[in-house]
Parts: structure tokens; sequence; C-alpha cells
């Protein structure tokens, strides 16, 4: 993949008879996804926390295509209770996944804790995707070229990982724990791609960033600095969702993405332009940090991945 090839949505190939889990799918680049998967024969389950906004979504994309195959469930990451919920009741309908793209984020709000006492941006974007992947690994395992992408942020370099405060308790800033959780899906996308090759699965783990993409993530959060600036000032340089979308649908489709790899755009500052592998930050790829983070995923959601562990020969 070079930059003369230029790749667009054009080059997704046909995905008739394949099953894509798509979570935050009513809006932004979730949205974007499904209409894109959708339009090429993809089976897309829109994973929403609020099924009405979830409908409306799949109207807009069945007013376009009429055929599309299209199913609205709820799932609130931020609640592991509902995470558990949907991944139980969609194993029930669903024997086989092929791809789970883990879309859903929350961005920069005040500081305030889950349903099970986790903050907010650390549960959302990686510990309910955590669990989440957990619980559907065996119907990905039994998938058609099957993959976990899981969609991260350039942010994800600028973070830090407050082992010792995860919750914020002692120190907050919305900006410093998004960059935190960024860089966990980050650390997490990376590790899993580790633990599945050493245990020899036909799962791929894959990491995407968007690049600066005009959504709701930006302008929806309550922190006026942050809406001013990311929703406002900056906007002007923001690219389209579709446009913001490519590295995640390259990872979830093309046949030549490669395990481990982190795409994100390919112009100035990888704020815009065509997907192509960008460097994943070393703290991302550091061995020791995934698993740590990892052990702490496990204790905090409960769910243990039915894979090796580290002791039984991971390197």
């Amino acid at each position: 993949m070079t930059k003369q090839q230029r790749w667009t949505a054009d080059h997704i190939p046909d995905l008739t008879g394949r099953v894509f889990v798509v979570t935050g799918a009513n809006s932004g680049l979730g949205l974007a996804t499904t209409r894109a998967l959708a339009r090429r024969g993809g089976h897309v389950i829109l994973a929403v926390r609020d099924e009405d906004r979830g409908r409306r979504a799949a109207a807009d994309v069945t007013a376009g295509l009429p055929d599309a195959r299209l199913e609205v469930r709820r799932l609130d990451l931020a609640d592991l209770d509902s995470v558990h919920a949907f991944a139980g009741a969609l194993r029930a309908d669903h024997p086989r996944l092929d791809v789970l793209v883990n879309n859903a984020g929350v961005m920069a709000p005040p500081r305030s804790l889950s349903a099970q006492g986790h903050e907010l941006q650390f549960a959302a974007n990686h510990l309910g995707h955590f669990a989440l992947t957990g619980l559907l690994l065996d119907q990905l395992g039994a998938g058609r070229d099957p993959r976990v992408v899981t969609v991260s942020s350039a942010n994800h370099r600028q973070g830090r990982l407050f082992f010792d405060d995860l919750s914020g308790e002692r120190a907050y800033s919305p900006m410093g724990f998004y960059n935190q959780s960024k860089l966990a899906n980050a650390v997490f996308g990376h590790e899993l791609h580790r633990r599945l090759t050493a245990a020899g699965s036909p799962v791929r783990s894959l990491l995407a960033h968007p690049g600066y993409t005009s959504t709701g993530l930006q302008r929806g959060t309550p922190v006026p600095m942050v809406r001013w600036l990311f929703g406002g000032v900056l906007l002007p340089l923001a690219q389209s969702p579709d446009r913001g979308a490519l590295p995640q649908l390259y990872a979830a489709t093309d046949p030549r993405a490669e395990g481990g790899a982190f795409i994100g755009p390919d112009g100035p500052g990888e704020l815009r332009g065509a997907p192509v592998p960008v460097p994943l930050a070393p703290r991302a790829a550091d061995a020791g940090t995934g698993a740590r983070l990892w052990e702490v995923s496990e204790g905090l959601t409960g769910v243990r991945f039915a894979l090796p562990s580290r002791s039984a020969g991971l390197a």
C-alpha cells in the first residue's frame, strides 16, 4: 500500500456473507464505517447505547441502500453488565462473527464514574472493548478472515497509563484521561496481536486512527475549552467522517492488512489523508506495559481470554 495507490472505500472487496460488529455505529466514524461495509454486502450489527438513535441511523443507511443487512442492538460499553448481556445475546444468534470494530468512544468529559465505579473514559473506551473482545473471541475464531480492529488516536502518543490512579481520584484532567484511554486502546490492540500470534489464532488484531475528523465526539464534549478548540477553532482542518473512517475500513477489510499494524492517514501530522501504516508509540508496543495492562483489565472486568498466558510461552 503506497501513497500512489490512495486507498479508498472503492477498494473494499465484496463482503457478502460476512458479519461485522461496529460499536458506536449510530453516528460519526461508526456510521460511516457501517454504510461502507453495508454497501459492499456486509451484514452489520450496529452496537449502540441508544437504540432509537441506532434505528434512525440504520434507516438513514437503508434509505440509500435498500438491500443493506443491518441489525441494531443495545450496548453500553461503560456498563460491564450491558457488555455481558450484549455478548450473550449475540452468541445465541450469531455463532460466527468475522470482524469486530471497536470504534465507540467518549472524549474529555468532567470526571465521572461508570456503573462499576471506573473512570468513564477508561471504562467506555478501553475496559468495555477489552471485555467485549474477550467475550466474542470464540465467535471470531470461527469467522472467515477474522479481525479485531481497535480505534485509537494519534493522541495515544501523548498518553500515560496512571496505573496508581486509573480512576482519577487523586488527579484528573479531561484530556489527560482521554489520552490515557487512547493509549490503553493502542496497548491492548498490540498486546492482543502478540497473544493471538503466540496462540496460533486465525484472528488478527489491528489498530487504526482517523486523524482529525469532524464528528460529534469533539462537539459533544461538555468541557467548554475542548469543545471550543476541537469543535470550533480547528474544525476547518478536519476531514469528513467518510474520509476519517478509511483507516479502520482498510484494517477491517483489505486482504493486505497485517496483524499488529497501526493504520492512519498519510498526510502531514497524520491529520488527514489516505490510510497507510503509521508508527505506534514505543510505550504502546512495550511488552511489559502490555502484560500489566492486560492483567489489570482482566481484574477490573472479570473477563479472561481463552488464550495461553504469557507464562505458557508468550514472548
